[in-house]
């Protein structure tokens, strides 16, 4: 649009001072590869250029004297055009997409630039239109437009986890399932559990199977991930000729949960009946342990009798009574007994130290009782941490040593009214130990008991005498890990046990099976 000023005559004197001769401007009018068209204030048509021709079909003598709209359509909205008109009137100029027809009629977009031309009085004479041929790249636009929404159907339509996480290991891209399973997380992102140590500049991966223990007690449920690198390239205009961009990983994952738990009931059918067997041993071990301990008892007595007596008689055997020799025979006798059990006492299967997750060792506990659970109606709020470092331990001592305890808790509800009858379970990561929490909603143990129950055969059931180790075999199992229990009573009724064992880095455990051994 030209601007009133200078009279066009003194205006053409001033550009060819400047070296601009008039005639350059028809020649770059005539020469641009722009279609332009002037026409006069009801848009009849004046002047074409070349590319006006190239673009529509019609050359200059079919369309002088025409009016614009030859070229419509008839397809734009009427608004398009009352939009144009109001900004024309107006001496604004206008941009926008219509839709045109050539001269053989096949239809395209025109992205036309309109603009009122005014003499050096400011009145509106003429109207320059410039367009181009824009229907190559709306059918590109258009076409990439569908192609993401396609893939983004795809993504969240498919029954995979799918993730986008950029250089600093933010979230740029989750799909739905992603997103479900950060519900279920407790908003945890699973992208920083399912890549765990993969870094974005670490080579690409595939089939790799992860395990998460979501909160509240829910099963664990498991992925095969893969991740794939990608590169986008900068957007901006200084990186145009520059191969600058960033680095993603594409995460992908599929649940394999259903399959893991058909795996698990298998193996935790196989882990019932070791551990029952182990039970079998564990009460033959303890009943003869009882014996030997219960023998022990009179011979002590016997003993102390046969000292006393010997004393009596000094050095002069002739002097030993028949109680004497009596004593003697019945304290060898009782000797060779406990040598006899302790010879039939059967021995503990050695096993290696490894690398294990404590999670997975109490689910093992947990589904071993889970049939005495049930049959007592006992509520479990099972709590395990997302993310627990692994630890160094036996694992079937471990996992013997819970489920003990989840049976004394067990024990502990039978004849609590149902309301009251519930466990709580729970793991967590404080001060470089991996601490696990047993409470029941039990009755709780009397304070000067509290000590006690770690002597071997005490019990504070009712009814009687226990031959059982108690919980002088979890502390055991407990020092032999290094680690620490403590025993209190629950503010709200119930026993609770808290269990610390240190983190050790996975390469330990060789060497340290190698040093107990």
């Amino acid at each position: 649009m030209t601007r009133p000023g200078l009279p066009l005559t003194e205006k053409s004197r001033e550009l060819e001072g400047l070296g601009l001769p008039a005639h350059l401007f028809q020649a770059a009018v005539e020469q641009s590869p722009v279609a332009i068209s002037i026409t006069d204030l009801r848009a009849n048509i004046l002047y074409t250029n070349p590319a006006f021709q190239c673009v529509t079909g019609y050359e200059f003598c079919d369309v002088t004297g025409h009016n614009e709209s030859l070229l419509s359509d008839k397809r734009t909205p009427p608004q398009v055009y009352h939009t144009m008109w109001q900004s024309l009137v107006a001496q604004r100029p206008w941009s926008g997409i219509l839709i045109n027809r050539r001269k053989d009629g096949t239809p395209y977009l025109a992205e036309l630039n309109v603009a009122p031309v005014l003499d050096a009085q400011g009145l509106t004479t003429h109207y320059l239109g410039m367009h181009r041929d824009v229907t190559e790249i709306h059918r590109l636009q258009s076409r990439l437009g569908n192609h993401r929404q396609l893939i983004e159907s795809v993504i969240n339509a498919a029954p995979l986890v799918v993730a986008l996480v950029d250089e600093n290991g933010g979230v740029v891209l989750k799909n739905p399932a992603y997103l479900s399973l950060m519900e279920a997380l407790a908003g945890i992102e699973p992208a920083r559990l399912l890549l765990g140590n993969a870094e974005l500049t670490a080579e690409s991966f595939g089939d790799r199977e992860i395990r998460l223990d979501t909160p509240g007690g829910a099963e664990p449920r498991w992925f095969v991930c893969s991740a794939t690198r990608v590169h986008e390239r900068d957007e901006e205009a200084d990186s145009f000729f520059a191969q600058q961009g960033h680095q993603y990983l594409l995460l992908v994952a599929k649940e394999i949960t259903e399959l893991k738990r058909q795996q698990e009931q298998m193996r935790v059918n196989s882990l019932r009946a070791l551990v029952a067997e182990q039970e079998k041993l564990g009460t033959l071990r303890e009943t003869i342990s009882a014996a030997i301990f219960q023998l022990q008892g009179p011979l002590n007595m016997l003993t102390a009798a046969m000292g006393m007596e010997s004393r009596r008689v000094g050095e002069r055997p002739e002097r030993f009574s028949p109680l004497f020799n009596a004593l003697h025979t019945a304290i060898e006798a009782g000797n060779k007994a406990i040598t006899v059990l302790q010879g039939s006492l059967p021995q503990l299967v050695d096993e290696p130290l490894v690398s294990l997750n404590i999670n997975q060792v109490l689910r093992d506990a947990l589904g071993i009782t889970t049939e005495r659970l049930l049959a007592g109606g006992i509520v479990i709020d099972w709590r395990p941490a997302p993310i627990l470092p692994a630890i160094c331990g036996y694992e079937n001592q471990l996992r013997a040593m819970f489920k003990q305890l989840i049976d004394n808790a067990i024990d502990a509800l039978d004849g609590q009214s149902p309301r009251e009858r519930a466990l709580f379970l729970s793991s967590a990561l404080r001060d470089g130990e991996v601490c696990i929490t047993l409470e029941d909603s039990g009755s709780g143990i009397a304070e000067e008991h509290l000590l006690k129950v770690f002597e071997p055969f005490f019990t504070t059931r009712r009814g009687g005498d226990h031959t059982g180790m108690g919980l002088a075999m979890v502390q055991e199992t407990v020092n032999r890990h290094a680690g620490v229990l403590s025993l209190s009573n629950r503010e709200e009724g119930g026993c609770r046990v808290l269990i610390c064992l240190p983190v050790n880095a996975p390469q330990l455990c060789e060497t340290q099976s190698q040093e107990l051994s």
